[in-house]
């Protein structure tokens, strides 16, 4: 259903952004899949998760994967992205930001008791890398009308709004991520685009099933010591809504 379709999955390394690219590629579109984290360099998260194994999971599933390096930190190397995909495609319909990366969290903390340095890391990882990410990629995307952009977060805007996320960067970066998408649709809207937050559930990333010792095959083991686990989440559900959506000629009903 995505044949001929050209999507940026920003932070595609692992977790839901790999599962939004391999079903984007199962639906037959091309991928690009960036983050830090090569076979020859890892970022400071220090997983063993590669783009170029993304890419590979992306073909396999019958699409087209292309992994670029791209720290979304760095404005050029966003802007060297884009002309790229300009370049080589002429075209993009999909921009997933579900960029994250970062790595200390101080949970049950106020922001007095925080540290400065990893909050203030926080925020960049998560706020300004999509704010960059879109500067760049959305004057391509709504070149063609009908494009969608994906803001990924962690909670409904109405969870969010009735919860402290148990440390104020964390809360006020998923918060800020919240927005965004709100702003965005705005912004896209009369240039035939749309755009809409999403949050999977409890996900089951590779660094979930690594804590809790178990395999995707074998996931529900853990819920002998969760039994909440038991409502985790497949990265390819949240993966087979972005591509729903993209696929959907009515899409446009979801703006904000």
């Amino acid at each position: 259903t995505l044949a001929g379709k050209v999507a940026l999955v920003a932070g595609a390394t692992r977790g839901a952004g790999r599962g939004i690219a391999v079903q984007l590629g199962a639906a037959g579109a091309t991928v690009y899949v960036t983050g830090r984290t090569t076979r020859s360099e890892r970022s400071e998260m220090n997983r063993p998760e590669t783009i170029e194994e993304t890419e590979a999971l992306v073909d396999e599933a019958g699409g087209r994967g292309i992994a670029v390096q791209v720290d979304h930190l760095v404005p050029d190397e966003v802007a060297a992205l884009v002309t790229r995909i300009k370049d080589e495609q002429g075209c993009l319909h999909v921009l997933v930001n579900d960029i994250w990366g970062a790595t200390r969290m101080e949970w049950n903390k106020s922001v007095w008791e925080s540290s400065l340095d990893y909050g203030l890391r926080t925020l960049r990882l998560a706020v300004d890398t999509h704010a960059i990410t879109s500067h760049f990629a959305i004057p391509l995307l709504i070149r063609t009308p009908g494009g969608l952009v994906v803001e990924v977060t962690d909670g409904t805007d109405e969870y969010n709004a009735t919860r402290y996320r148990v440390s104020f960067f964390y809360d006020l970066a998923k918060g800020a991520v919240s927005r965004m998408a709100f702003a965005l649709a705005h912004e896209v809207a009369s240039h035939g685009a749309t755009a809409v937050l999403l949050t999977p559930g409890w996900l089951r990333s590779e660094e979930m099933l690594d804590n809790y010792q178990v395999t995707e095959e074998t996931w529900q083991d853990a819920t002998k010591v969760q039994p909440h686990f038991a409502i985790s989440e497949t990265p390819a559900f949240v993966g087979r809504a972005v591509a729903a959506l993209a696929a959907d000629p009515q899409r446009a009903r979801w703006n904000q």
